[in-house]
């Protein structure tokens, strides 16, 4: 594995990738890459570069109501609502402004939205925001529950997207394949890392790595 995190200047925003090169595990497959979002998830600095950069590329012109934070990106999210806010991108709440939720899940594994927060969901036009995009599995399960609650998908963003649309969406991101060529990922089966006799250095997971 390589030891720390090498960091991938991308045009258009101050804020470089950061990854680390190895063998890592996640829920759905294996990857060659950790891709680091810890500072882009939590520093404000960061998280609004990444807010206003999605804006920039994706988000004129789209009608969003409510925010689907996944993965942690509620300071990003936050800053896209208030980006659009400024811009005067349309929306229809009385208010004028964007919800920013946080899925919750429940024992299985699927999203749930409480009473309180349905609101929020039916009839309203949602944008998806996700942390590290791979397979798209779990883009998938925040669609399903938009369906399920009645929401409109405006569209889906991320901070980085090894995808460009999933289901026919377009799934618009900060940072992707172009910025990292060789990045893999693979169904665990055919994972050829683990093929050759290459141990996992790490778990994966929306919170971060935990190396092994």
């Amino acid at each position: 594995m390589q030891q720390g995190y090498q960091k991938i200047d991308v045009s258009g925003i101050s804020v470089p990738l950061k990854v680390t090169k190895g063998h890592f595990a996640t829920n759905h497959s294996h990857t060659n890459y950790y891709i680091d979002l810890t500072t882009v998830k939590a520093r404000a600095s960061e998280a609004h570069a990444v807010a206003t950069k999605l804006v920039e590329n994706y988000l004129f012109g789209m009608v969003v109501d409510t925010i689907i934070c996944d993965e942690g990106t509620e300071v990003i999210g936050a800053f896209i609502a208030e980006e659009l806010t400024k811009s005067g991108a349309m929306n229809t709440n009385a208010h004028k402004t964007v919800y920013i939720v946080k899925p919750e899940f429940n024992t299985n594994s699927q999203i749930i939205f409480r009473d309180n927060i349905k609101p929020m969901i039916r009839d309203k036009n949602i944008l998806i925001v996700e942390g590290s995009v791979s397979t798209g599995k779990t883009i998938n399960r925040v669609m399903e529950a938009v369906k399920y609650y009645g929401g409109k998908l405006s569209g889906i963003s991320a901070v980085f997207s090894a995808i460009t649309s999933y289901n026919g969406v377009p799934v618009v991101s900060v940072y992707g394949k172009n910025d990292l060529p060789d990045y893999e990922y693979t169904d665990y089966n055919d994972c050829p890392l683990c093929k050759a006799g290459q141990p996992i250095d790490g778990l994966v997971n929306s919170f971060g790595v935990s190396m092994i």
